[in-house]
């Protein structure tokens, strides 16, 4: 019995998991105090689009330094004192300004 009742629930199992919904997506803005996006600095391509051809060599170009490749938001005019759990774009409470 429990062995029917077990192939019943795997069965039933991927069914329920095609009927929740996707989770939804906020847009995504420029602004500094937006968060990093989902898939975080992910090229949007991939970097060859199939197997490279026989007899061409390949070039290495060496990446630019962190700081050109990733540089920092622009500062905020202003930053409000950080709430509880809060840890970005804020001050500390007694930090100096």
């Amino acid at each position: 019995m429990k062995l029917i009742l077990l192939a019943a629930l795997a069965v039933a199992m991927p069914a329920l998991a095609q009927e929740t919904p996707a989770p939804q997506t906020t847009p995504q803005t420029t602004d500094a105090t937006a968060p990093d996006p989902a898939g975080g600095y992910q090229p949007a391509q991939p970097a060859m689009s199939g197997p490279p051809t026989p007899g061409v060599k390949p070039t290495f170009v060496q990446a630019p330094p962190p700081d050109q490749a990733f540089p920092a938001p622009p500062p905020l005019a202003h930053y409000p004192i950080c709430k509880r759990g809060q840890f970005d774009n804020c001050l500390e409470r007694n930090s100096p300004k």
